[in-house]
């Protein structure tokens, strides 16, 4: 025989296991085995009564941690999952304290791809989304005319929920289905639509499937001045779109936005790039109100944060940049600091309208090289019982690569 400790050392302890609504039938053989030889069972009540766990289940703990599993680390150990572990699961939260040599995976069919097959729903042309513990606004910049949406939801009352919303942002005709207790006895399909929402008595788990009805939000940079909470200090709708196109915003990247007035530079680089995300410095407190309300209301407040305070102090020990932008306050002292902090490869955009400003930012680019822009732009208005150019404060911006 074998020495128990030599087994664990070579042996994974820990087996994820992924399970459906159909409990011990749905399972593979070795899913089955893992679940016989455990010790200790961890997961959800609903998880550890199909099973049958008994003496041996444990749930998870209220505020969710991983304290239990990793307290069990050496024993054998299951942890039950709704259908696949990594997606939306347990495993993602696991890994980030195990090595690879600890754990193995059975999954089952995950409940968007249960939904896509009972729908008829092509999944790779389907989005889809964690509702069940994120907000709602993160459907915001995603939801378009004929968009695909699966989305897994906290419980039966989230439904009419998710419906108050898309009628808020004015999805209000999107079709609605309602997938309850998919893959087991009780699975249950009904239909709806956001606007006339009707379906009671809703039994989880349940995920909602929303075929969109709306005009999304432009894909373009520049958005509306109008989307934005402002006290009008905003950069505007054609400068925020020049301003875009020299940050350049690329996948994962973080953005300092300095002087973020209402932070829709910072809104317009998170929609940008997939997984971007901006931290804006306001020295004013009812701006950064502004900036919250911004990022929440486009769903980004997983990715935008607001700091209050006035650069260069403010920097201090916030982590570094791939970009800057410097949209107010811009100063000799400011320059000079970011110029001896931030890494080379770091690209900053500066904009200025005053006399000084453009002096500071024509002298920084004498001296630090770079390019410079100079934007004039008009626009139709009434005069007198006509029309004529109103004329905006022209601007300077100065991009350059450290």
């Amino acid at each position: 025989m074998s020495d128990p400790l030599t087994r664990d050392a070579t042996r994974p302890w820990l087996t994820l296991i992924g399970l459906g609504e159909n409990g011990l039938e749905g399972l593979s053989d070795a899913s089955r085995s893992a679940l016989r030889a455990a010790e200790i069972i961890i997961g959800g009540p609903r998880h550890l009564e199909l099973v049958a766990a008994g003496a041996r289940g444990q749930s998870w703990p209220v505020p969710f941690s991983t304290a239990p599993v990793l307290a069990a680390r050496g024993r054998a150990t299951v942890v039950l999952a709704s259908g696949d572990p990594f997606w939306h699961g347990a495993g993602g939260s696991l890994l980030r304290d195990l090595e690879r040599g600890e754990w193995v995976s059975h999954p089952s069919p995950s409940c968007f791809a249960l939904a896509a097959n009972a729908l008829g729903w092509r999944l790779e042309d389907t989005l889809c989304l964690g509702l069940h513990a994120a907000p709602y606004t993160r459907l915001r910049p995603l939801l378009g005319r004929g968009a695909r949406a699966i989305c897994t939801l906290r419980d039966g009352a989230a439904a009419a929920e998710l419906a108050a919303y898309l009628c808020s942002i004015g999805f209000g005709g999107s079709a609605l289905t309602l997938l309850e207790r998919l893959g087991g006895p009780k699975q249950l399909i009904r239909a709806t639509n956001a606007a006339g929402f009707d379906i009671s008595a809703i039994d989880a788990p349940v995920v909602a499937a929303i075929e969109a009805q709306g005009q999304g939000l432009p894909q373009a940079s520049g958005l509306e001045d109008a989307l934005f909470a402002s006290d009008g200090q905003i950069t505007k709708r054609p400068i925020r779109a020049l301003t875009l196109s020299a940050l350049a915003p690329r996948l994962g990247e973080h953005l300092w936005d300095i002087g973020g007035g209402s932070g829709s530079v910072s809104v317009e680089w998170c929609l940008a790039a997939r997984g971007a995300t901006a931290t804006t410095f306001e020295a004013r407190p009812d701006r950064l109100v502004n900036i919250r309300r911004n990022a929440e209301g486009f769903g980004l407040a997983h990715r935008l944060t607001a700091v209050e305070g006035r650069a260069p102090e403010v920097l201090q020990g916030q982590p570094l940049p791939d970009c800057v932008f410097i949209g107010g306050g811009g100063s000799q002292a400011l320059l000079d600091h970011l110029w001896d902090i931030l890494p080379e490869g770091t690209r900053l955009v500066a904009n200025g309208v005053t006399l000084e400003t453009e002096t500071l930012l024509m002298q920084a680019q004498a001296s630090r090289g770079g390019h410079l822009l100079k934007v004039e732009v008009a626009e139709a208005g009434p005069l007198g019982s006509m029309r004529g150019w109103e004329r905006a404060r022209p601007v300077i911006q100065w991009s350059v690569t450290r």
